[in-house]
């Protein structure tokens, strides 16, 4: 069977050296570390790890910012990041040291440091990664907690919340905020990572709400996506400072009032439309966001996961790959097996082509362009296939190329097992049908006769690709001929 299609395109990170130097410049996680050296035995939290108060000011002004409403915020925001990756420990009050007169709501803790702080300087890249992950989790949760305006209008008079009254449901709005940044993911990916630009973002909400199969929105429809673009300009404006996003927020000025923006689609030129938001990915976002997919089970490939794997897992794993990325994986592959194992590299890679089953011909077109990237030191490997009926043909092709000595003519069998090999792996490829159009009539073209003997070929795809070149060849007599050879390729097969 052939290889199984990945969702996603494989994207190419940045090292883990890097990702890492981005987690701790990222401003969220730097207020976050500051205030986690800062604190000492005489500080004081609350029940739920919160800052008390009256440290407020003081963290603030460590910090650097104003002594006001805003700074207490943000200096309360990272002391909440600190807690939640674990860069110091909360310690609550023993049970019956609590002062005269004290409620429990009222009892206060202290902070130790904790593990995580030595590791952000002790540890690997991978450390801080990790602790930067944990940091990305919390902030998540945060973008995706219920607004509360009117906070007071849901306490009933014993102080319980009404969280009925919220109309928040804290799953879908975490699966909104995720198929966002995997619709964004994915655009960045787009076009072998040619679309890593900065996204609108109207159109990033009208890709989670307008239907695929929709003409022209209607009024709810666009009414949905003005509400989803605000939800998310809150959003991102939170995750913008964990270092996951870049984001140019909507212009205030397009607010009619509170809570509602202009049509985002009337009128609007080229230029305006930034006025509505902007947003990309950064390396490091792309980081975080695949970590998130992998966790939900999502299949997200990444350049490098096949370089310490065998050959044949190599050569199945690139079989749908955008081709920079599949000779960027072969590359890795092959300097994991250093100059010196060339030989056993290109020996592995071309007995791991060999085979029957559909995904066999992709293989063995992917062996031949590692082959092609190994470098003369595989000729050895590559002569010790001259008579294999899968592999011959390839290797007479690359020892062509490389200009090889005492290449000895193939068989006219292996030159038509070849040519039906070489267009049942583009067609399992899903190659630009002009390129595909221009292979199959060439190859037709380089033999008198083609027709007659091609379908007397021993090889399972045989019928399959005399059928595919009926369609593809645009000679109306050559194409009648190539369905006349499928016809008795089935015939023969007794299919």
């Amino acid at each position: 069977m052939s290889a199984e299609r990945p969702i996603l395109p494989p994207v190419r990170l940045h090292s883990e050296a890097e990702l890492a130097r981005d987690a701790l410049a990222a401003p969220l996680f730097v207020r976050a570390v500051k205030l986690a050296r800062w604190a000492g035995p005489d500080t004081r939290v609350g029940a739920g790890g919160e800052l008390a108060e009256a440290h407020l000011p003081a963290a603030a002004e460590h910090l650097g910012l104003p002594a006001d409403e805003e700074g207490a915020a943000y200096a309360s925001e990272a002391w909440r990041l600190a807690v939640d990756t674990g860069l110091f420990d909360v310690t609550d009050p023993e049970e019956g040291e609590l002062p005269d007169g004290a409620e429990e709501a009222e009892a206060e803790g202290t902070v130790t440091a904790g593990e995580n702080l030595a590791l952000l300087t002790s540890g690997s890249p991978q450390d801080v990664l990790g602790i930067w992950l944990d940091g990305l989790d919390a902030v998540h949760a945060d973008a995706t907690a219920p607004v509360l305006d009117d906070f007071a209008d849901l306490v009933g008079e014993d102080g319980s919340i009404d969280f009925d009254a919220l109309d928040w449901d804290p799953e879908a709005e975490a699966e909104f905020l995720d198929g966002v940044l995997g619709n964004l993911y994915l655009l960045t990916l787009a076009d072998n990572g040619a679309g890593d630009g900065p996204v609108p973002l109207p159109a990033l909400a009208a890709s989670m709400i307008v239907p695929d199969d929709m003409g022209e929105p209607t009024d709810d429809i666009l009414e949905q996506v003005s509400e989803a673009m605000m939800r998310l300009d809150d959003q991102f404006r939170l995750l913008e400072p964990i270092g996951i996003v870049a984001y140019q927020p909507v212009d205030e000025a397009l607010m009619v009032e509170e809570g509602e923006t202009a049509d985002a689609s009337a009128g609007a030129d080229e230029e305006d439309v930034t006025r509505y938001g902007m947003v990309k990915l950064t390396p490091l976002g792309l980081y975080g966001v695949r970590a998130r997919m992998l966790e939900a089970g999502v299949d997200a490939p990444a350049v490098g996961d096949l370089a310490d794997k065998g050959a044949d897992a190599l050569l199945d794993g690139i079989a749908h790959y955008p081709e920079p990325a599949a000779r960027a994986e072969i590359q890795l592959w092959l300097a994991g097996h250093g100059t010196q194992g060339a030989v056993a590299a290109a020996a592995e890679l071309l007995a791991a082509a060999r085979g029957t089953d559909e995904g066999a011909p992709l293989r063995r077109l992917h062996c031949q362009q590692a082959l092609a990237l190994a470098g003369e030191e595989a000729e050895p490997a590559v002569r010790a296939v001259l008579g294999d009926q899968e592999l011959g043909g390839l290797a007479r092709v690359w020892l062509a190329e490389h200009g090889a000595a005492d290449v000895p003519p193939p068989p006219e069998a292996m030159i038509f097992w070849l040519a039906i090999d070489t267009i049942a792996a583009q067609l399992d490829a899903d190659g630009e049908l002009d390129e595909l159009q221009g292979l199959v009539e060439g190859l037709s073209a380089q033999h008198s006769g083609f027709f007659d003997e091609v379908w007397r070929v021993d090889h399972p795809a045989t019928a399959d690709v005399l059928e595919a070149m009926g369609r593809l060849h645009s000679d109306k007599k050559a194409a009648k001929d190539a369905r006349k050879a499928a016809f008795k390729a089935r015939s023969r097969a007794g299919g």
